[in-house]
């Protein structure tokens, strides 16, 4: 396997200029506090909502969450590639007391997903796969109710009847702390051969991030490189993702620019999961320990790294045809299959539409716009990237705190947008 290209440059400053795509931002103070947003101003063409300047109530409302010690991050609100609000808030390192800011890099968790998603799209573009192969024609040593079933298209829509659940009662298998990725994808291999199909390929929908891993490796097998080095030379550089890369355990340590995970703990406090892999988050699989940073290197199941502003360059860069023709970029957008609908809406309207899987990106509609999106929840780690097709707006918010700490303003973020009631 290549290795991941050597950590960024470090130096810059927490309000510097974002540069390239992104242009210059202007940063006012965020006022204290924040009544009831007014989210009855859609996000017309070349207007910006109230609520979505600096100042509004998007910016209040995360200050307030930040005050409260509820939100520690980054977040990025992008109008036609170009920042409206970019705020950074709390610590990246307690340790050597480095702050967040607003072109750090996070772990992204599931959200990573969307590349590995996109890689797939431009090898089938290439016309190195197609998404009805068996995924057992390009990968051997799948068990054989697997490798006899299993199609790309169903690992990218999720219906492979891989999912990721356990037996009622059935207690994780304890997380072993990697110091290799090769010892670490020898585990993946041997778990999957344990694994049951939850039901018949295609018959339903089960989230998967094991899935995901498989399709890491189906794009390393194919491509001839590894599924990192891929990733890095067909969507990281082409987009201008400067900061982005699959970083190591290590560079996670050692880079000042990475943010460290911080993990609520049963008492209340909140631990980093870097220094601390003998530690796990209660969220999630509530007590059972989970701790991302045991892996060395992210996969195709997620824990790529990126900057906001690199988020924001993807979002542009895919829109532009930059990583993939414009018939194989709507079939990585477009819905293939309904999905399980989002929250419902607690006025009683119909803001949150049908919800749909698509090639990577998870493709609901919201107050009757268009959105394409992926979240990504871990250990002290809680990312969403959504890019609002039809408005061209495109959100980030990035956390280093665990997953609840975001999903308030997610909604926020949506209402002001799509200029919901």
């Amino acid at each position: 396997m290549a290795p991941p290209r050597s950590s960024p440059r470090h130096g810059l400053s927490r309000r510097s200029t974002l540069g390239g795509l992104l242009g210059a931002l202007p940063l006012a103070a965020a006022a204290p506090g924040v009544a009831a947003a007014n989210t009855s101003v859609p996000a017309r063409p070349g207007q910006v909502p109230p609520g979505l300047r600096p100042g509004g109530a998007f910016d209040r409302y995360v200050k307030e969450l930040a005050d409260k010690e509820e939100f520690s991050g980054t977040v990025l609100i992008a109008h036609r590639g170009r920042p409206v609000l970019a705020r950074a808030y709390g610590w990246a390192d307690r340790e050597n007391q480095v702050r967040n800011r607003i072109d750090g890099i996070y772990a992204l968790a599931s959200t990573a997903k969307l590349f590995t998603g996109l890689a797939v799209v431009q090898l089938a573009q290439r016309g190195k796969l197609a998404f009805h192969d068996l995924v057992s024609k390009h990968l051997d040593g799948l068990p054989a109710p697997m490798a006899e079933r299993i199609t790309v298209h169903h690992l990218l829509t999720h219906t492979s009847g891989l999912g990721d659940a356990r037996r009622p009662g059935e207690k994780p298998p304890p997380e072993k702390i990697y110091d290799g990725y090769e010892a670490q994808m020898a585990d993946f291999w041997a778990n999957l051969r344990t694994f049951e199909l939850e039901f018949a390929p295609g018959t339903k929908k089960a989230y998967s991030s094991m899935g995901y891993i498989l399709l890491g490796e189906l794009v390393a097998r194919v491509s001839g490189m590894s599924f990192q080095e891929y990733v890095r030379r067909h969507i990281f550089l082409p987009a201008g993702m400067k900061d982005s890369a699959y970083y190591t355990r290590r560079q996670w340590l050692s880079d000042r620019r990475i943010a460290h995970p911080y993990m609520y703990q049963a008492d209340g406090t909140r631990v980093d999961a870097v220094r601390n892999l003998d530690k796990g988050s209660v969220y999630g699989d509530a007590g059972q320990g989970s701790n991302s940073a045991r892996g060395w290197m992210g996969t195709g199941g997620g824990n790529g790294f990126a900057s906001a502003p690199d988020l924001v360059r993807f979002a542009t860069a895919l829109q532009a045809g930059k990583l993939a023709s414009r018939p194989y970029t709507e079939l990585y957008v477009n819905g293939k299959i309904s999905a399980k609908p989002m929250k419902e809406d607690p006025s009683g309207g119909s803001l949150r539409g049908e919800t749909f899987q698509a090639y990577g990106p998870i493709a609901p509609t919201f107050n009757g716009q268009r959105v394409i999106t992926h979240g990504g929840g871990a250990g002290g780690i809680s990312t969403s990237w959504s890019l609002y097709l039809d408005l061209d707006w495109t959100a980030v918010i990035l956390s280093n705190y665990d997953l609840r700490s975001i999903e308030p303003v997610i909604d926020l973020e949506r209402r002001l947008i799509t200029g919901a009631q």
